[in-house]
């Protein structure tokens, strides 16, 4: 055991993703004590201007966006109590197949390797005992998550550290009910093309693969607060027209693959830091 405090890294993609999967272990684990990294790896520049502008369209600036983006999430670091931010700044990509995926120096474009690199200082210099970011297909193919992803996994190569590694993912079972509400709050939704219908069937993993369920319940009112401080991309975040006692009930357990362990702790666990503790 050593004196520096245990340590929690969460590698995101844009300004908001910190509070939608891991607004409530950041939360959780910041109340007792534990220090909480967030890495946000572009600036968020394809997000909505004011008034819902969107990319593409006359009144939309990136570099505006990005910068009331970066104030938004600088407010949801506070809502969640964390630690240190550290912003790697690549331009945003756009959604899977938005010319912007094709954009020099936007995250897509950017080699793993050196983005790899920029990330495995962080973790030298914070030496994280977990670390969080999304599975292979950014857990629902958005190039930046991919991203994402890639440069997580090639960085902790690059180090001499194993800290406990998890990929954020989600029942089959609450993405069921998950398409249930969305319904419940709009009835005019279509329902989604066979094609549609059987990659949403795919996101997430079933309920007995989960290895990791952490209980926030007790702060998913900080996890809907952080949602909120981003307000200018309010028209994209379903989860904020639940209103916050719904948000609590569907938001209140947050769960993870384990991929990396040198501990031993048995799962299915209920503690991101178990075997550290």
């Amino acid at each position: 055991m050593t004196d520096r405090p245990l340590t929690l890294m969460a590698v995101h993609a844009h300004p908001d993703d910190e509070a939608t999967g891991t607004g409530g272990v950041l939360a959780r684990y910041a109340a007792e004590g534990i220090r909480t990294v967030l890495v946000t790896c572009t600036d968020g520049g394809c997000g909505d201007g004011p008034g819902g502008v969107k990319p593409g369209e006359p009144g939309h600036d990136p570099a505006a966006v990005a910068s009331m983006r970066r104030r938004e999430l600088e407010a949801s670091c506070d809502v969640l109590g964390i630690s240190d931010l550290e912003m790697l700044d690549y331009a945003d990509s756009g959604m899977i197949g938005w010319p912007s995926n094709e954009a020099p120096g936007s995250f897509w474009q950017t080699p793993v390797e050196k983005g790899a690199a920029r990330l495995a200082e962080l973790m030298r210099h914070y030496r994280p005992d977990v670390v969080v970011t999304y599975d292979e297909n950014g857990f629902y193919g958005h190039p930046d998550h991919i991203q994402a992803h890639r440069i997580t996994m090639a960085a902790l190569e690059m180090t001499e550290l194993t800290p406990k590694v998890y990929w954020t993912t989600m029942p089959r079972s609450t993405m069921q009910r998950f398409g249930e509400t969305m319904r419940e709050f709009h009835e005019d939704m279509p329902e989604p093309d066979p094609a549609e219908a059987a990659a949403l069937a795919e996101i997430g993993l079933p309920d007995d693969e989960i290895t990791t369920w952490v209980d926030t319940t007790a702060f998913s009112g900080q996890k809907f607060d952080a949602l909120a401080a981003h307000a200018s991309q309010g028209e994209n975040i379903f989860f904020l027209k639940m209103g916050r006692e719904r948000f609590g009930e569907l938001m209140g357990m947050e769960t993870f693959l384990r991929v990396q362990d040198a501990t031993g702790a048995a799962v299915p666990e209920k503690d991101l830091f178990a075997g550290l503790r």
